[in-house]
């Protein structure tokens, strides 16, 4: 079995992937992984042959702040997706594609006349949801009747990726489909995300979080530091970049200060910057988030999906800071959990981290972490390998029918 895992996005959309494409080849079977330039070396360091698609994601000079913009990219990404994808999906059995961005590898499905599989990493992105984010990071949402603003979603998604897609699929000698949203999501998506943490519908495969498997230990400075002392504040997020890396680093310490606590930094994307020669505050890169997210009192994050379900794996207090897209989703579902706290701003993040840091969020965030699932790649590698299988069976019976009719 040969399967093609494709996504566009940033680390916290390739990591599951990653993780899918490892249990699938601990079972045998042949893959492939289509990404972002920037994330290619990274995948292949797992033993997983990586395919560039589209621009790289740290300066694709996308501008989704307009309509017109958004239009730009959709043109963008749909081009180079069917650049990319057919020669990646070249003696597979079966593609997935993994994201809301992911709008034309059914497409190339079709023209290899193969399965197809769809996931995503938030039930509010489903076609069967009523809690459907913009098609876009960074889209305004509206509040209102869900019914209306549903029907408002499904127009977004046709007018954002319907004419370049559309475009694309004629040229291809494919027949222009109608409804976008439902065509790309398909009617029963994989859902990799932990059933306590992001309840999806029942039409959803849900599998619980991919997440991967990583034995390194810590860097030796960050180990040090956290035995100095009381278990120290982690502050992350990730691939957003739209801040001053300084201004934002300055306001974190000065918030876990406040708490008598200290403070581990990532740097990410946005450069977060602790203040020099604080010996409360260490800036690091690079982590074994499994490992360190069970040393510290609470992990602060822009709200990513693989962050927030390694953090509640790992019983550790949350302090969301959502910036776009599926952010706002997991804030809203920390809280409910009464695991965490949602910090709207910056400026808010004192207030959140003392909630956080609370004896009653780090008991209730201990119980939550014993019933969140674990094997929720195994899962999906079974539903992947179970739906090629399926095609595959389909496709001999109707050439045997075929074949006794014309006889």
């Amino acid at each position: 079995m040969r399967v093609l895992l494709a996504t566009m996005g940033s680390r916290g959309e390739v990591q599951p992937v990653v993780a899918l494409a490892l249990r699938l080849k601990e079972m045998g079977c042949g893959v492939r992984v289509c990404v972002s330039p920037d994330l290619c070396d990274w995948v292949a360091g797992w033993g997983i042959p990586a395919v560039p698609v589209g621009p790289r994601m740290r300066d694709s000079g996308w501008d989704l702040s307009t309509p017109a913009g958004r239009l730009r990219a959709a043109e963008n990404a749909v081009a180079a997706q069917f650049a990319a994808l057919p020669g990646a999906a070249r003696d597979c059995d079966v593609p997935v594609g993994c994201g809301a961005v992911l709008v034309a590898a059914r497409s190339v499905a079709e023209l290899a006349g193969i399965g197809y599989a769809h996931a995503e990493f938030c039930p509010a992105a489903l076609p069967c949801s009523r809690l459907a984010p913009a098609p876009w990071p960074g889209w305004p949402r509206e509040t209102g009747d869900p019914d209306q603003l549903w029907a408002a979603d499904a127009r977004r998604w046709h007018e954002v990726w319907g004419p370049a897609l559309n475009a694309h699929r004629v040229a291809a000698g494919l027949t222009p489909v109608l409804a976008v949203r439902e065509h790309v999501l398909t009617e029963q998506p994989l859902l990799a995300a932990d059933p306590l943490l992001a309840p999806g519908p029942p039409a959803a495969d849900q599998t619980g979080a991919w997440l991967l498997p990583d034995e390194r230990a810590l860097p030796a400075d960050v180990e040090s530091f956290i035995r100095a002392g009381e278990p120290p504040v982690y502050f992350r997020l990730g691939s957003y970049s739209g801040i001053d890396g300084t201004d934002a680093g300055v306001a974190m310490v000065a918030a876990v200060r406040a708490t008598g606590r200290r403070a581990i930094i990532s740097r990410g994307w946005a450069g977060l910057a602790g203040p020099g020669g604080a010996a409360d505050c260490l800036v690091i890169g690079e982590a074994n988030h499994r490992v360190l997210f069970q040393q510290v009192a609470a992990v602060v994050h822009h709200g990513g999906a693989g962050t927030t379900s390694t953090a509640a794996r790992a019983g550790a207090p949350q302090v969301v800071l959502p910036q776009h897209y599926d952010q706002h989703y997991w804030a809203g579902r920390v809280e409910a959990l009464g695991i965490g706290a949602e910090a709207p701003e910056l400026r808010s993040l004192d207030v959140a981290l003392g909630r956080a840091l609370c004896p009653e969020t780090a008991s209730r965030a201990r119980e939550v972490a014993a019933e969140v699932r674990a094997d929720g790649v195994r899962k999906a590698a079974q539903l992947v390998l179970t739906r090629s299988a399926q095609v595959t069976w389909n496709k001999k019976f109707e050439a045997n029918t075929n074949v006794n009719t014309q006889t």
